[in-house]
């Protein structure tokens, strides 16, 4: 969800590191909590927190846990318990249109995350109210917990539900990031917006990429080492 969190973070979301409790804010909410440390990056990249604050993450006492937590500045909601994100998501846009607000909610969601009935309550709920103010990221790379998304429960056609249910939707490759930032940026009046991206887990790491082990596994310190030659030599600085 690299390009993802970028084009959020660098051009979609109004937000404002010094003041990270400013009202005027867009709200993010990492519903896919486990993969709080590529938002911590972002926020350090950012200026909410210190790049070394980085190397806390994950240590006893730290408030970078292993889910996103809210302790940290930057960070709506503490998140990594499935299913939550989208209802406090649709809870917070109602609130902004009935008090007459204008910044929008943006909620990132991971596939295997769609097999939660309350995901499914929070779609059906946001086009009754009209929640054009609201924008859900699918993180579509096909693999959750403990297998591929479409032998575990098959969410095809992902794309008609959400438009059945009343949404505006579009499909993206979730690694263009020109694609997605235009997708995050189109608003659809009276309607929530679902863009669906679709991407590959550990793209750009060749004994990675496309494999359920690397959903739970640590690299080693040499797997570490050549995981980023491969991506520095991909995208150098």
């Amino acid at each position: 969800m690299a390009e993802i969190i970028a084009c959020l973070y660098w051009r979609t979301l109004a937000i404002d590191p010094q003041r990270p409790h400013w009202a005027g804010r867009d709200r993010f909410i990492l519903s896919k909590g486990h993969a709080a440390a590529l938002l911590y990056a972002a926020l350090a990249e950012r200026g909410f927190i210190s790049v070394n604050d980085l190397k806390s993450y994950c240590q006893d006492g730290s408030r970078l846990t292993g889910h996103a937590n809210s302790r940290v500045p930057g960070v709506e909601l503490s998140t990594g318990s499935l299913g939550h994100g989208l209802p406090v998501g649709c809870g917070i846009a109602l609130a902004a249109k009935r008090d007459g607000l204008t910044h929008r909610v943006f909620v990132l969601l991971s596939d295997g995350e769609l097999d939660e009935g309350s995901n499914w309550e929070a779609i059906l709920f946001a086009p009754h109210h009209r929640l054009d103010n609201l924008q859900v990221i699918v993180d579509y790379n096909k693999i959750q917990s403990f297998g591929r998304v479409d032998d575990v429960l098959n969410l095809e056609p992902l794309a008609d539900k959400f438009q059945a249910f009343g949404w505006s939707v579009r499909e993206v490759d979730g690694h263009d990031t020109q694609q997605l930032a235009d997708a995050l940026e189109a608003i659809t009046e009276e309607k929530p917006s679902a863009v669906i991206a679709h991407t590959t887990k550990g793209r750009g790491v060749s004994f990675m990429e496309d494999q359920l082990a690397w959903h739970y596994k640590s690299p080693t310190a040499e797997q570490a080492a050549a995981a980023l030659a491969e991506l520095l030599c991909a995208n150098p600085r």
